[in-house]
């Protein structure tokens, strides 16, 4: 440990945590669940929320989940923050209850901000491109595989 770190007060460590942890929120995660919520509001009030549900909701009936949940699903890519607000949105406009949150969250989980992570990741240790296709796969597999674990657990 530095000089400077043992000198620090406990107060004000915490007070830099607190800094930095609410600037995360306001300036990360804040916007993500509000774009979120934009979008879901747009897509149901255009309706455009119901066809995607109607094209793609077979994905989702093995797990007992209504089509329009493969939103939450797909936002996980982009933001696990976004996904939220997917979530609470669907939930306010009654589509999701609390079964549907339960099988869901374990899917969030597993694809939560895959994007951005592989996008990192991936990139930085210099993985070729043509192996990404098998990486988000594998990626939609296991969440699958733990929603179907979980909707069969409640």
């Amino acid at each position: 440990m530095s000089e400077k770190t043992e000198n620090k007060l406990l107060t004000d460590v915490f007070v830099d945590g607190a800094r930095k942890g609410w600037n995360i929120a306001i300036y990360n995660t804040v916007p993500n669940v509000l774009m979120a919520f934009v979008i879901i509001y747009i897509l149901n009030v255009s309706g455009a929320l119901k066809i995607i549900g109607d094209y793609l909701g077979f994905i989702m009936l093995p797990l007992g989940l209504p089509g329009e949940s493969i939103a939450v699903f797909m936002a996980a890519f982009l933001s696990w923050g976004g996904s939220a607000g997917v979530l609470v949105a669907l939930v306010q406009n009654g589509t999701l209850n609390a079964t549907d949150i339960a099988v869901l969250i374990p899917g969030m989980a597993l694809v939560g901000s895959t994007v951005q992570y592989m996008g990192r990741v991936l990139g930085v240790l210099g993985v070729p491109g043509r192996h990404y296709g098998v990486l988000f796969g594998i990626c939609i597999l296991n969440a699958y595989l733990a929603m179907l674990v979980m909707s069969m657990i409640v």
